[in-house]
């Protein structure tokens, strides 16, 4: 059974870090591009919610011994798999990981303008993700 005071903790570290980056992301791709620190800091707290959206997963799959995910991705496709989110939201969230790899991995630099046009629809994807799991996790979560 999945440990829902650990995964409620967890989603409330993942919506806590959306909403910094939404505070922070500014009007335009050329404000972010002038600004380095900001650039930072987005990445920062995007990272953490995407980690946090990871370790949610692997908690639960783990918990209720759906296997052992090989990727971040296989990890939201057992998810998927056990109608805990829809499919295609575990595609987006596959996608939202790649945007992680990039910033956790250093490939080249930030790429502000790439970043700053990802982080809407990553942002709404990872609040999709909290509520079906705030759902799934029971009442007290949703």
């Amino acid at each position: 059974m999945t440990d829902a005071g650990l995964v409620l903790h967890k989603l409330g570290v993942l919506r806590e870090h959306v909403e910094r980056v939404r505070r922070r992301r500014p009007a335009s791709a050329v404000l972010l591009r002038a600004d380095v620190d900001r650039q930072d800091a987005l990445a920062m707290s995007l990272l953490v919610a995407v980690q946090e959206a990871i370790d949610v997963a692997f908690h639960i799959v783990a918990d209720e011994r759906w296997g052992v995910p090989s990727s971040y991705a296989e990890g939201f496709d057992l998810l998927a798999r056990h109608a805990v989110i829809e499919r295609e939201l575990a595609d987006e969230l596959a996608r939202v990981v790649g945007v992680r790899h990039r910033l956790a991995h250093g490939y080249a630099s930030i790429d502000a303008d790439r970043l700053w046009s990802e982080l809407p629809a990553g942002l709404e994807t990872l609040d999709r993700y909290a509520v079906a799991i705030a759902r799934f996790v029971g009442p007290k979560g949703a």
